[in-house]
């Protein structure tokens, strides 16, 4: 895996903070095999698209942020919404279509919410929450409330137009929102050197003015680190940037995808050389920070979480057929 330019030193994490970031990159890797589990088993339906190996992104930058900050995502969102604090259990019921699901069974995988949580969605249409994002921003520059929308979208979706139109906009007026290119190198089954006549994605705002710079996503530390510096130069006014994510899938595009356009080996040689959760056990490992056996406590735990969270999914009732017309309009 290519490291970003000039990146060279990344500030160490305390001892509650590695601690915190391994179980919650572990939570949603645990959470992503069951819903793998679940899928394989008929009880997920329609499209599931899985975060594994892509944790560190996700859970670096919400280390970043401050509490009422926006996010809001793509369809490939289960790791965005368990790190931003989500229940599993609604997220899980979501996804087996259950009446205790966030969007009450309606949304699948693709379309849930959390108001509570700051938490936008979801959106299976690629590209379309880029303006979506700059809209929330918008309305933060507008209410004047010191927030900041993170917006994250893939290397595919980082060549469709209305990235560009967003980017103009949120330029224009100086908005306070992040935008997060997560390159796992495969916009579905295409490479980006074969998809993207540009493969530095991070200088994809040039024309724009707006600055940008790539991050080794699959380092926790590093995503933190710059992160924070970040959001805090957009919350103090400094307009919108682009934070180009270096990471990397593990599973298919899909739970549908088979994958076929990589190797084995290629995937096995980030597994061992680059997996995210890996990096921070053997840190604290090879520091003392922890012993093998609190590891292991924090891994039964996590998996309690997730063994509920399936056993509530399966067994939660499933919407009433009038659910169809709730939620469709706003009352004026």
């Amino acid at each position: 895996m290519s490291r970003p330019n000039g990146q060279q030193t990344v500030p160490s994490f305390s001892r509650d903070e590695e601690l915190a970031a391994y179980r919650q990159m572990l939570l949603i890797r645990r959470f992503e095999e069951r819903a793998a589990q679940l899928y394989g088993m008929g009880l997920i339906g329609g499209f599931c698209h899985l975060y594994i190996g892509q944790e560190a992104v996700v859970v670096g930058m919400q280390m970043a942020i401050e509490q009422g900050d926006e996010v809001i995502t793509t369809y490939r969102d289960h790791g965005h919404m368990l790190a931003t604090g989500m229940d599993p259990k609604g997220v899980m019921a979501e996804l087996t279509g259950r009446q205790g699901g966030y969007s009450k069974g309606k949304g699948g995988s693709m379309h849930m919410f959390s108001k509570e949580k700051n938490f936008y969605g979801g959106h299976g249409i690629v590209g379309a929450n880029v303006p979506l994002g700059v809209g929330i921003a918008f309305a933060n520059r507008y209410r004047g409330n010191g927030r900041v929308c993170l917006t994250y979208f893939g290397d595919g979706a980082a060549n469709q137009g209305q990235v560009y139109e967003s980017f103009n906009m949120a330029k224009l007026w100086k908005l306070p929102v992040v935008f997060i290119i997560e390159n796992n190198k495969y916009a579905m089954g295409t490479s980006v050197e074969r998809s993207a006549a540009t493969t530095d994605f991070s200088q994809r705002g040039r024309s724009f003015d707006i600055p940008g710079e790539q991050v080794d996503g699959m380092d926790v530390r590093a995503v933190k680190a710059t992160g924070a510096r970040v959001v805090k130069q957009v919350r103090d006014g400094a307009g919108p940037y682009i934070l180009e994510m270096l990471t990397y899938r593990y599973r298919g595009h899909s739970m549908s995808d088979p994958a076929k356009y990589r190797t084995r080996e290629e995937v096995q040689k980030m597994r061992q050389e680059h997996d995210p959760i890996e990096q921070v056990r053997r840190r604290v490992l090879e520091a003392g920070i922890v012993s093998e056996e609190e590891l292991k406590a924090i891994d039964a735990d996590v998996r309690t979480i997730i063994n509920a969270a399936a056993e509530f999914a399966q067994n939660d009732v499933e919407p009433a057929p009038g659910e169809l017309w709730t939620d469709v309009l706003v009352p004026a």
